[in-house]
């Protein structure tokens, strides 16, 4: 059996914003990825971290994160953020990449997300995540937001893409 992957819809930013929502989310696939390339615009960080977030809903997310940040490893539990990218005291013009990865979204049990995570900078401080959370709520997921925990707005050429995943 195959995954196929369709493209739901895709988000280049040419302006600033806080968040990117992807809205009306069809119910017809099994599985939904995301793909983000993100970075920052504001603040004196490098780096900020991701949020997301369904059907409008900040609460009743738990997440589990692994993290590699110059050679130095461990985890953390967070209610609210997953893992870093790039903000503007990192290498400029470079941006961090994510992938959220959300199983049966449609179903009536709580749902759950995988996340894999990376931000660059070049002088040091490259930092490496991978995530597990869970969503408690028996909703079907038909929308999905990306936000920035540190209320910062994402940058322009910011990507960011939705997939629904069937099984054939």
């Amino acid at each position: 059996m195959a995954n196929t992957y369709t493209l739901i819809e895709s988000k280049i930013l040419g302006s600033v914003v806080a968040s990117i929502t992807f809205s009306s989310i069809p119910q017809t696939y099994t599985d939904l990825l995301v793909k983000v390339s993100a970075r920052s615009n504001s603040g004196p960080n490098t780096h900020d971290n991701f949020l997301i977030y369904f059907n409008g809903t900040q609460s009743n997310r738990t997440n589990l994160i692994l993290y590699g940040i110059n050679g130095s490893v461990g985890s953390y539990t967070s209610t609210d953020y997953f893992g870093a990218f790039n903000a503007p005291a990192s290498t400029a013009n470079t941006f961090g990449n994510a992938e959220f990865y959300i199983p049966n979204y449609t179903g009536s049990n709580n749902k759950s997300i995988s996340a894999d995570i990376v931000s660059e900078n070049n002088a040091s401080n490259g930092q490496d995540y991978l995530g597990a959370a869970l969503w408690s709520d028996s909703a079907a997921i038909t929308s999905l937001t990306i936000g920035n925990y540190n209320a910062s707005d994402f940058a322009i050429n910011t990507t960011a893409y939705l997939y629904g995943i069937s099984n054939s």
